[in-house]
């Protein structure tokens, strides 16, 4: 049964902009520390690949947050939801702390997809209610 749905459109140049002006503690209010490590690995090779990684996932915690009908409030924090990939390439998110604990609590399970394109991340989550 579907629980919320949530979407968000994120404008790359407004990501850039806060990266320009605060640095890597932009990034690291926003990214796990899994997603980090990603981040710095695609700054090294490509600054604009670091500029969208951190707009794709600013963009699905903003639509998780909406699925959930919590918006940016406790339990739900950037830090303690993350994006990564499955084997296939597949996005996924992995929760942590309270947040884990808030969701398996009411037995919430979440698919998400992102994508970006020229100035604009898109994310789009469904998260659905798995038992009783």
């Amino acid at each position: 049964m579907i629980y919320g749905i949530g979407t968000d459109i994120c404008d790359i140049r407004r990501i850039r902009a806060s990266l320009d002006k605060y640095g890597e503690r932009f990034a690291q209010k926003i990214l796990s520390d899994n997603e980090l490590i990603t981040y710095r690995q695609r700054c090294e090779r490509w600054p604009e690949r670091g500029v969208r990684f951190v707009a794709t996932r600013f963009s699905a915690k903003e639509a998780f947050s909406k699925a959930i009908g919590l918006g940016m409030r406790m339990p739900m924090t950037w830090r303690l939801c993350e994006v990564a990939k499955l084997p296939s390439g597949q996005p996924t998110l992995v929760l942590h702390g309270v947040l884990k604990a808030w969701c398996e609590a009411r037995g919430l399970r979440a698919q998400v997809s992102v994508s970006d394109e020229s100035d604009y991340a898109t994310s789009f989550v469904i998260v659905e209610k798995v038992h009783s």
